[in-house]
């Protein structure tokens, strides 16, 4: 199986025990978009035991707490596409942690409300967007050191 998720490059991984990853979006939202996710190769909620729910939350957690050391972020959105009609690229599990600052958008309200309006994800298409997105050499170490807990 070829899931970006189960086999991560090295350089992505920021935090991993014996149930989830914390992982660095390759195409962020924001600077510092993070995922976590079940190490377990899982596509749907039902799938996971209590244990790793438990994981997933916690590990929601950890990433704020990285976030918040190393990048100083005011918000935050968290959520999941769960199934390809929700809008799910990569079919295994996994929760978004994009760091927000005030000012970031024209229109930040409505939040993960705007999931459902029927446009582009312009992130996606716009690759100068998503690369001026990713973190600098600098950053990631800041993001690295922080998740030494």
């Amino acid at each position: 199986m070829n899931c970006p998720f189960c086999n991560p490059s090295a350089e992505v991984i920021l935090y991993e025990d014996g149930l989830i990853r914390i992982l660095i979006d390759s195409y962020p939202a924001s600077r510092g978009h993070l995922l976590v996710v079940p190490k377990r190769h899982v596509e749907h909620w039902e799938e996971l035991t209590e244990e790793e729910k438990t994981a997933l939350v916690n590990g929601i957690d950890l990433a704020m707490e990285g976030l918040k050391k190393a990048l100083k972020p005011d918000a935050f959105n968290i959520g999941m596409n769960l199934g390809r009609a929700a809008g799910q690229t990569v079919p295994h599990l996994h929760m978004h942690v994009i760091p927000r600052w005030e000012g970031d958008c024209r229109h930040p309200r409505g939040g993960v409300r705007k999931a459902v309006l029927d446009l582009e994800d312009e992130n996606l298409n716009l690759r100068e967007r998503w690369k001026k997105n990713r973190l600098n050499r600098e950053e990631m170490e800041g993001l690295r050191k922080a998740f030494k807990l």
